[in-house]
C-alpha cells in the first residue's frame, strides 16, 4: 500500500554495528599503541648508541641498577639508565648527553706536556660510592644517605664526604692506592710516548720512579666464558686499573694485547687471564709467539681467573675450578699481587696418520694439561651414537704399541689411555695419586715428566671422578710413544676431541710457561695428598 510506512530497522541491527566498532577499537588501538612504542623505542635506543659511540665515556646501558642510583646530572634516584664500566658515572637516559659532556673519563694518557709521573691529581666524582666505605678524612661512613651525596677518586678508589672535601684534597697528588702496584699510570704512558719519539727506549729508569714493587697487569678476559660474567668482569677491572690495560680476547687477540708488554720494563708484568683453560692455552701459544719474534725478556707470569667448568689447570695452580663472583674483584687482585712464579711444562703432541699414501704433514699440537684417547676423549666428543652402532670399537685393546722414553710396556686390556701433565683431571680428581694405602709420589707440572695411566671403560672413568677406584697406573716418562690400530677412534687434547684412525701419537716436552701460583686456598684433594706426602716423608 503507498500510504503505509515502512518498517524501522530492528535494534539489534545498530546494536550489532557498535560492538563490531568497539571490538576493532579494542584491537587495533593496543596493536598501534605497541607499534609507536616500539618506533620511539627504537629512535631512543639509536640516539643512544650513537653517544655510546662517540663518547670517550665507557657506556654501558641496564634496566635495573644493583644497589641505590642517583643520577650525577639531577640527582633524582633512578632504576635504570647508563653506566661508565671505566670511571663508573651513573646517569639517568635523558641527562645521558649532559653528563657526557660535564664530566670527563679517565684518562688512558694525560694530555699535558708533563714527562713526570708523578704529577697526577686526583680524579673525584660524585655520589654512588661504593657500598661500605670510609671517608679518609673523618674515617666515618660515606655514601649512607638516600640522596646524590660524597666523593670517589676513581684511581685510587678513596671517598670523602662532601663536607670533609678541601681544596687541599681536590689538588693532592693522587697515590693511586691499594693496586699502585698494578696499575700503570697515564703519566707513565705520556712519557713513554715523548721517549719513543725521541727514540729512547729506557724504561728502566722510567719505572724506578714508580718503586720495585711495580708490576703491572695486563687482564685479558673472554667475554663469553662462564656464561657471559667475563663481560662484566671487564668492567669492574677498568674501574680499578687503568682501562688501557683490560682487554676483552674475543675482540683483540691475545697476541695483539699482549704488546704492551714491550712497552714495560724486562720481566715485570703479569698477565690475568679471566676464562677457562682453553682461553689460557690461547694465551701461552701468543707468548710462545713473542719468543719467535725475540721478546722473550718481556714475557710475562700468567695468572688465571677461571670461569666456566672444569678448569684443571687452573685447579692444579690454586685458582680454583671456578669463579661465580663468590669473591669481589678486589680481592682478586690482592691475590695476585701474593701469588708466586711457578714453571709450567708445555708438550708437543704429533700425530702422524698410517698408510702408504699418506702425503699429508702430520698434525702438531700444544698440550697443557692432558692427552687421552678412549672413553674420556668419548664423552667430550659425544661419541655415543657411534658406539651404539660400533659396540666393537671397544671392546679390543686399542693399542697396538706403548713404549714410555723409548721402552716397550706390555698391557692388560684397557680401552683408554691418558697421559697427563698436570695433578687434577676430569673436573678436579688427582687421577695419579688416586686413592688407597697406596702412595704415590704427587703428580708435579714442572719436573719435565708425563705420568701415564690407563682405563678399563667408562664406567671405572665414572667410579674414578667419584673416588670409588683407581686408573691403572703405567708409569712416569719424558717422552710417550702410542702406536694405534682402530680405524676411528675418539682423541683428545685439552679437551679438543676429534676422530682419529689408525696413526702413530708421540708426546715431547716443547717449552715451558711462567706462570703463577696461589696457595692461599686449598681444595679437599690438596689437603689430603700434602699431608699424604708429609706422612710418607716421616716414615723415611
Amino acid at each position: 500500500m503507498e500510504g503505509q510506512e515502512r518498517p524501522a530497522p530492528p535494534a539489534s541491527l545498530f546494536a550489532d554495528g557498535h560492538l563490531v566498532l568497539w571490538t576493532l577499537c579494542s584491537v587495533l588501538l593496543p596493536v598501534f599503541f605497541t607499534f609507536w612504542c616500539s618506533v620511539q623505542r627504537s629512535r631512543r635506543q639509536l640516539h643512544r648508541r650513537d653517544i655510546f659511540r662517540k663518547s670517550k665515556h665507557g657506556w654501558r646501558d641496564t634496566d635495573l641498577f644493583s644497589q641505590p642510583t642517583y643520577c650525577c646530572v639531577c640527582a633524582q634516584h633512578i632504576l635504570q639508565g647508563a653506566f661508565c664500566d671505566c670511571c663508573g658515572l651513573r646517569v639517568d637516559e635523558g641527562c645521558l648527553k649532559k653528563a657526557d659532556k660535564r664530566f670527563p673519563c679517565k684518562e688512558i694518557m694525560l694530555k699535558s706536556d708533563s714527562k713526570a709521573v708523578d704529577a697526577m691529581p686526583h680524579h673525584w666524582i660524585r655520589g654512588n660510592v661504593p657500598l661500605c666505605s670510609y671517608c679518609v678524612v673523618c674515617k666515618q661512613q660515606c655514601g649512607n644517605q638516600p640522596k646524590l651525596c660524597d666523593y670517589r677518586c676513581v684511581w685510587c678508589q678513596k671517598t670523602v664526604h662532601d663536607e670533609c672535601m678541601k681544596n687541599s684534597l681536590r689538588n693532592e697528588k693522587c697515590d693511586f692506592g691499594e693496586f699502585k702496584n698494578l696499575i700503570i699510570p697515564p703519566s707513565y704512558l705520556t712519557s713513554i710516548n715523548h721517549m719513543r719519539k725521541d727514540k729512547k727506549t729506557d724504561y728502566e729508569m722510567l719505572a724506578s720512579k714508580l718503586g720495585k714493587q711495580w708490576t703491572p697487569l695486563i687482564i685479558l678476559a673472554n667475554s663469553r666464558s662462564g656464561t657471559n660474567m667475563g663481560e662484566g668482569l671487564l668492567g669492574e677491572f677498568r674501574i680499578l686499573l687503568n682501562p688501557v690495560q683490560v682487554f676483552d680476547v674475543t675482540k683483540t687477540p691475545p697476541i695483539k694485547a699482549l704488546q704492551l708488554c714491550t712497552l714495560l720494563p724486562y720481566d715485570s708484568a703479569r698477565v690475568l687471564v679471566c676464562g677457562g683453560d682453553g682461553t689460557v692455552g690461547w694465551v701461552l701459544d701468543a707468548l710462545d709467539e713473542m719468543k719467535i719474534k725475540g721478546q722473550e725478556k718481556y714475557i710475562p707470569q700468567v695468572a688465571v681467573l677461571p670461569l666456566g667448568t672444569g678448569n684443571d689447570l687452573s685447579n692444579t695452580l690454586g685458582w680454583g675450578t671456578g669463579y661465580a663472583g663468590e669473591i669481589p674483584v678486589a680481592q682478586v687482585l690482592r691475590n695476585v699481587m701474593e701469588a708466586d712464579g711457578v714453571k709450567l711444562d708445555r708438550w708437543k703432541v704429533q700425530v702422524t696418520n698410517k698408510g702408504y699414501y699418506n702425503l699429508r704433514k702430520p698434525k702438531e699440537f700444544t698440550m697443557n694439561n692432558y692427552f687421552s684417547i678412549g672413553p674420556d676423549a668419548l664423552m667430550a666428543l659425544n661419541f655415543h651414537a657411534h658406539r651404539e652402532k660400533a659396540p666393537s670399537l671397544f671392546s679390543s685393546r686399542i693399542l697396538n704399541k706403548l713404549e714410555l722414553d723409548g721402552e716397550r710396556v706390555e698391557l692388560p686390556n684397557l680401552e683408554g689411555i691418558i697421559v697427563l701433565n698436570i695433578g687434577y683431571w676430569g673436573g678436579g680428581c688427582r687421577l695419579w695419586e688416586g686413592m688407597g694405602d697406596e702412595t704415590y709420589p704427587l703428580a708435579r707440572h714442572d719436573d719435565g715428566l708425563l705420568e701415564v695411566v690407563g682405563v678399563y671403560g667408562s664406567f671405572h672413568c665414572a667410579q674414578i671422578q667419584v673416588k670409588l677406584a683407581n686408573p691403572f697406573r703405567i708409569g712416569q716418562a719424558h717422552t710417550v710413544r702410542l702406536i694405534l690400530k682402530c680405524s676411528m677412534m675418539p682423541m683428545q687434547v685439552d679437551g679438543e676431541p676429534w676422530a682419529q684412525g689408525p696413526c702413530t701419537v708421540t708426546i715431547t716436552h716443547k717449552t715451558h710457561a711462567l706462570m703463577l701460583y696461589f696457595s692461599g686456598e686449598q681444595t679437599d684433594d690438596d689437603v689430603s695428598s700434602t699431608s699424604d706426602q708429609e706422612d710418607t716423608k716421616e716414615t723415611e
